[in-house]
C-alpha cells in the first residue's frame, strides 16, 4: 500500500494547521470568503448571490440570479400533504423544535422520485445526451436506451398528472430575461417532442425544465444539487407553524378501525413484566 496516498502518510501531510482555499475566520478582524473579505468586498451581495458564489466560485448576471430566485420561489408549496412538508408538520404537531423539524424535512427532500434524486437524474441525462448528440448520435436512440435502462427519464412525466403547473411561469420568466435560447433547453424540448409523439406520451416536468436552464447557465451536476438544497424551504415553515398551533398530536390521527390488518387476531402476553413478555 502506498502510505502517502492512502494511509498514515496522507494523514501526516494534513496534520497541524488546517488550510482552506474557501475561507477563514479571523476573530475580531475579518472573514475571508473564497478569497474575498466578506464584510467589505461581498457586502452588497444578496443572499442567493452569495450562496451560489460559495458553491461555484463564479459571479452571475442579474438576469441569471433572478431566474435562480424564481426556481426556489415557484416550488415552495405550503401543502402539508407533500412528503417533506409532512415531516415538518409532524414535528410541529409533536412539539419538536422548528429547526429540527425543518432540517428533517430538508433531509427527506433527497427522495429519489420526487426530490433531489430525480433532479440529479434529469441533469445527468441532459448532459450525457447532449454529448452523444453533439458527437453524431441519434436523439431517439438515446431516449430508447435511457428508457431501456431506467424505464423512465428524469425530468419527464409526472405521477399525478402529465404536465406541470410551474413550467409555463418559469418559461415566461426565462423568456423575459433572455435565458430561453440555451442549447440544453432546446435539447430538453426536443426530448419532450420525441416522448410525447411516441407511445410514452410524456411531457417535460419542472425537474427537466430547471435542469436544462441551470445547465445552460453553466452549473455542473454537483453545483446544481447543492444549489437546490433550499428549493422547498419556504413552504415548510408554514406547515410547521400551522401544525404547532393546533392541539398536540392532532395531525393525521388514524383510527384503529381504519387500519387494514390481516395478521393474527387476539394474542395474550405472558410474563411478570414488560421486559419478560412474549407473544404467543
Amino acid at each position: 500500500m502506498n502510505t502517502h496516498t492512502n494511509g498514515p502518510g496522507l494523514l501526516q501531510q494534513n496534520a497541524g494547521v488546517l488550510k482552506s482555499r474557501m475561507g477563514t475566520f479571523y476573530p475580531g478582524s475579518h472573514v475571508i470568503f473564497r478569497g474575498h473579505d466578506l464584510h467589505t468586498d461581498l457586502k452588497d451581495m444578496d443572499w442567493i448571490e452569495l450562496y451560489v458564489f460559495g458553491i461555484t466560485g463564479r459571479r452571475f448576471t442579474k438576469e441569471q440570479l433572478r431566474l435562480m430566485h424564481s426556481i426556489w420561489t415557484y416550488t415552495s408549496y405550503p401543502d402539508v400533504r407533500l412528503w417533506n412538508n409532512r415531516v415538518a408538520a409532524l414535528a410541529g404537531s409533536s412539539r419538536s423544535t422548528g429547526n429540527l423539524g425543518i432540517a428533517a424535512a430538508l433531509a427527506v427532500s433527497e427522495a429519489s422520485i420526487y426530490g433531489r434524486g430525480i433532479d440529479m437524474r434529469a441533469i445527468d441525462f441532459l448532459i450525457r445526451t447532449k454529448r452523444q448528440v453533439d458527437e453524431g448520435g441519434d436523439l431517439a436512440e438515446c431516449i430508447r436506451q435511457e428508457l431501456a435502462l431506467h424505464r423512465s427519464i428524469g425530468g419527464y412525466g409526472r405521477p399525478l398528472i402529465n404536465g406541470d403547473e410551474r413550467n409555463r411561469h418559469m418559461l415566461a420568466l426565462a423568456k423575459s430575461l433572455g435565458l430561453d435560447q440555451g442549447s440544453y433547453l432546446r435539447l430538453a424540448f426536443a426530448v419532450e417532442g420525441v416522448l410525447f409523439a411516441g407511445r410514452w406520451r410524456m411531457k417535460m416536468n419542472y425537474a427537466g425544465l430547471v435542469a436544462a436552464l441551470v445547465a445552460d447557465i453553466g452549473f455542473s451536476p454537483r453545483e446544481y444539487y447543492l444549489f437546490l438544497f433550499p428549493a422547498f424551504l419556504a413552504g415548510m415553515q408554514p406547515c410547521y407553524i400551522e401544525a404547532a398551533d393546533r392541539p398536540e398530536g392532532t395531525l393525521y390521527p388514524v383510527s384503529c378501525t381504519d387500519i387494514l390488518y390481516e395478521g393474527r387476531l387476539r394474542r395474550s402476553w405472558r410474563g411478570t413484566g414488560a421486559s419478560q413478555g412474549n407473544a404467543d
